[in-house]
């Protein structure tokens, strides 16, 4: 399976491992930790990605609502912020652009980070570089509100699209379910749409629910265990996660237990070894599409240390869904929960 390529790691994954990733791949000679090293997604499960060339569309609410501003916002890092205008708006994450569209101001935005790789976004031009936003490039767009996450930066660039008089609004990253709805309200509330933002929240709500109400879980009642493994297999970085990873209000909403919180690991991720693996023993592996396909599919999973020794390697049990959605927690989460249910009980009578 093809996957699509961005280089960005999730918000979740913490900033040493973002500089660990691309310092690793600068000694290989590697242009950062995207590429992948070829090979299947192949295995029991390990489906669910979309193509690189399929990027997936979005489904905006009906109508184009209209901002009334100005709105006056806290930012997550202390700063007071005024919007007076959205007709050109930049966010600086996947999961912000993924709101900002859904919400109807689609053809409001005018630059993307990376990893906003749905359709309607794909033809934007992009403001990263590597890792990192270019406030050179965000200011080039004469933006009139821009919309980043504490993840963002360097904290330089943010600092300089401010000084510019930018208006520039910090959300708190979301980390759980319970986060989505106060998401989309902040979002919302940020650019003048608050009703808009009550129907997506009412919306993306009530489909999440709709999910967890059909699950149907195995006859035994087990609950399975499920490791969530974040892997870039070009820079060498393979991870399990913990308590914090961000996976585990996925999974327990999905009827699973989490099985790196559940071994005692109370860091957001740890690297992967074959004892921290023998410990969390998963029935199932979660991990990003892409992430799969760096290592070589299931195939060059199973070879990675430990992971052949667990239930999960045993059974090849793996459970993959595309980067630019699984740590999102936004419009499309329901999406999320429905393909980590449907891959997780496939064989559930």
């Amino acid at each position: 399976m093809q996957q699509r390529q961005s280089a960005r790691p999730p918000a979740r994954v913490p900033r040493i491992v973002t500089a660990l990733a691309a310092t690793l791949a600068l000694a290989l000679g590697l242009a950062g930790c995207g590429g992948s090293d070829g090979g299947s997604g192949g295995g029991k499960n390990g489906g669910g990605g979309a193509s690189a060339t399929q990027a997936e569309a979005l489904e905006p609410l009906a109508g184009k609502p209209s901002p009334r501003l100005p709105a006056t916002v806290s930012s997550a890092d202390g700063h007071r912020t005024t919007v007076t205008s959205a007709d050109r708006i930049v966010p600086l994450t996947g999961s912000l652009s993924e709101i900002v569209f859904t919400l109807g101001l689609g053809d409001r935005v005018v630059g993307r980070d990376v990893t906003a790789d749905f359709a309607q976004a794909r033809k934007l031009p992009v403001v990263t570089r590597a890792h990192d936003v270019s406030a050179e490039n965000v200011l080039s767009l004469k933006p009139t509100v821009v919309l980043a996450d504490t993840s963002t930066g360097p904290a330089e660039a943010i600092d300089q699209i401010r000084d510019a008089g930018v208006p520039l609004i910090v959300l708190a990253p979301a980390k759980e379910l319970a986060d989505v709805g106060t998401r989309i309200d902040a979002v919302a509330t940020a650019l003048g749409v608050p009703d808009a933002g009550r129907e997506l929240r009412e919306r993306t709500e009530r489909r999440i629910d709709a999910v967890r109400a059909d699950i149907k879980r195995p006859a035994d009642g087990k609950r399975p265990r499920v490791a969530f493994l974040y892997l870039r297999g070009s820079a060498a970085v393979y991870l399990l996660g913990g308590r914090d990873s961000g996976a585990g209000s996925l999974l327990e909403a999905a009827g699973a237990r989490d099985a790196g919180k559940e071994s005692g690991l109370t860091k957001d991720f740890t690297p992967i070894t074959s004892e921290a693996l023998a410990k969390a023993a998963p029935d199932a592996i979660l991990v990003m599409s892409k992430g799969l396909d760096s290592v070589g599919g299931v195939d060059g999973l199973l070879k990675l240390p430990g992971v052949a020794e667990t239930p999960a390697g045993m059974d090849r049990r793996v459970v993959s869904i595309e980067d630019g959605k699984l740590l999102n927690y936004g419009p499309r989460t329901d999406q999320v929960l429905r393909s980590l249910v449907d891959q997780l009980y496939e064989d559930a009578p």
